[in-house]
């Protein structure tokens, strides 16, 4: 069945129902003068970053730098509600935005209660709303007139339909992802978040609960032909068996779906039993609908791993994960705690802060960060809208020649203060490039391997590059030998800057790879300039 292309919401919301194939998430949508749209991660495209040394392992004389994100004029983008509306307490992007169809689709977690108690929204219920937008800056909440709240169905609050109420009451972080190869269209889109139902609630065995708990906290999934009304999976957590889990994260990559997210000790620990604080560790399934009762540690910060650790270091909430097909990329949260001494009544939390860093995944289960405590969005300065603390989303796009990122503001002091939603930019891929690291010195660096299909394209994303200063493309065997007809005399030569300019080689004249075999890119960077190559494209 192939994707649809709808003009409204309605259109795009009646074929859902209708079980017409979704078009999948877009990597980016054509502007004028700008890059052509990148594919989707299930079209087999394979992204070769700059930052990951697993995809490009041989290097040199090149150093990766690290690129922070620009933060948009406008922020916050999507702003709490009025009084009595489900957002007036807050709206955080604990949750995800897709570009779907031309549209930019976005679920949040509110709270409509404007006080913490005990550290959690006093009735256990933080709604699963949305919003979208055309341009992901302007953003409207529409009406969809399924849940009932303060007497009224005229809200954006999605529908969760469960046996037992208390399992379908987000509490917490929710992710929802699209997923196009899904054969069943009502459940095309995926999703999962955190409740807190009470122990009587839950069916399954409580090991592992701490002598501290006071309800279960539960990590659920449901299922969405809408991406509005959803179905949850089963009758009961996806861990009724296990410890608690403060899951943040959905995805598909290889065999498995994936749910990331938050232990916190005594639930985490290190290799050696001794406590970590947060980490961010992971199960897996191979249907949805059956999750493993082992987990994996996925990542910790490195101050957290250190024979004597780093005070005040832990990761918060897992990361917000963008797949990218061959390689996943994420946001997580750098905690830092706050002074141990408090103002007397403050939030338990006072004082703690969060910036943003970036980390990488190549097998789905293990995330590194290239370069430690870099902060791809820092928390702003004391008086600014998110002068305190932020919180990631999975909520990534590729639009024209930039890379848009939505991010949140957390008052940690429990004040609810600016709890809303920001945006902020990168060149498109651009988290961070490679470069020269001497002068007047050869500069070079190798891909791992790969098997081009037939048609298969190179593409580079560089500056600083021209006519007299070109990149040098090869391309080599298994073996790291040349390969007649592209290296050498035969190589090819990037004389133009883009975020995706296509590699032409003289001897063809064609663009086309060698279908079939075992191939590595060999890029090598003039010898005068500042030349800079955020990522490579192996197209599917």
């Amino acid at each position: 069945m192939h994707p649809v292309a709808f003009t409204s919401r309605r259109a795009f919301l009646q074929a859902s129902a209708a079980g017409l194939a979704l078009p999948p998430v877009l990597a980016g949508c054509a502007m004028a003068g700008t890059a052509p749209p990148a594919p989707a991660a299930d079209s087999g495209e394979r992204v070769f970053f700059a930052f990951d040394d697993v995809s490009i392992p041989w290097r040199d004389n090149v150093q990766l730098t690290p690129v922070r994100a620009q933060k948009h004029p406008a922020n916050p983008v999507v702003r709490r509600g009025p009084a009595g509306a489900p957002d007036h307490g807050h709206a955080v992007i604990y949750g995800s935005v897709l570009h779907l169809g031309g549209k930019f689709r976005m679920w949040y977690l509110a709270m409509f209660e404007t006080e913490i108690k005990n550290g959690n929204a006093p009735g256990w219920w933080r709604p699963m709303c949305y919003a979208e937008s055309d341009d992901g800056v302007t953003w409207t909440k529409p009406d969809l007139g399924l849940v009932e709240f303060n007497g009224s169905k005229k809200n954006n609050i999605c529908l969760i339909e469960s046996e037992v109420p208390s399992l379908a009451k987000v509490n917490d972080y929710l992710t929802v992802m699209h997923d196009p190869e899904e054969r069943d269209p009502q459940k095309r889109f995926k999703c999962a978040y955190i409740a807190h139902p009470p122990f009587d609630d839950v069916r399954g065995g409580r090991s592992g609960i701490g002598p501290n708990e006071r309800r279960w906290c539960s990590f659920l999934c449901a299922t969405s032909a809408d991406g509005l009304r959803w179905k949850m999976v089963g009758d009961r957590p996806m861990n009724a068996g296990g410890e608690r889990f403060e899951v943040s994260g959905l995805y598909h990559f290889g065999n498995f779906y994936y749910a990331t997210g938050q232990l916190i000790s005594p639930w985490a620990w290190r290799m050696d039993g001794s406590d970590i604080g947060r980490a961010m560790l992971a199960y897996r399934s191979a249907d949805f609908e059956h999750w493993s009762r082992a987990k994996a540690m996925s990542f910790a910060r490195p101050g957290q791993l250190t024979a004597t650790p780093v005070a005040g270091q832990q990761t918060h909430m897992g990361a917000g994960i963008w797949n990218r097909g061959n390689v996943l990329v994420g946001l997580y949260g750098q905690w830092q705690d706050g002074p141990k001494e408090k103002p007397k009544g403050s939030s338990h939390l006072w004082g703690t802060h969060i910036d943003l860093g970036l980390i990488v995944s190549n097998d789905g289960i293990h995330f590194r960060e290239p370069v430690p405590d870099h902060k791809v969005i820092a928390h702003g300065a004391e008086g600014e809208w998110d002068g305190i603390a932020l919180l990631q989303g999975h909520a990534f796009a590729n639009v024209g020649d930039q890379t848009m990122i939505w991010y949140s503001h957390w008052d940690t002091g429990a004040g609810l203060k600016n709890m809303d939603i920001g945006l902020a930019t990168l060149r498109r891929d651009g988290f961070g490039y490679l470069a020269r690291k001497f002068p007047n010195s050869p500069a070079h660096f190798v891909t791992a391997t790969f098997e081009a299909k037939r048609g298969a394209k190179l593409f580079v994303n560089a500056e600083g590059v021209s006519i007299s200063s070109p990149l040098i493309v090869e391309l080599l065997d298994e073996s790291d030998r040349p390969v007649r007809g592209f290296a050498g005399g035969d190589a090819a030569r990037v004389t133009e800057a883009g975020t995706r300019r296509e590699v032409v080689w003289p001897r063809s004249r064609s663009a086309s790879l060698p279908a079939g075999r075992k191939l590595a890119a060999k890029i090598s960077l003039p010898a005068a300039g500042d030349t800079k190559v955020y990522a490579l494209y192996v197209s599917g």
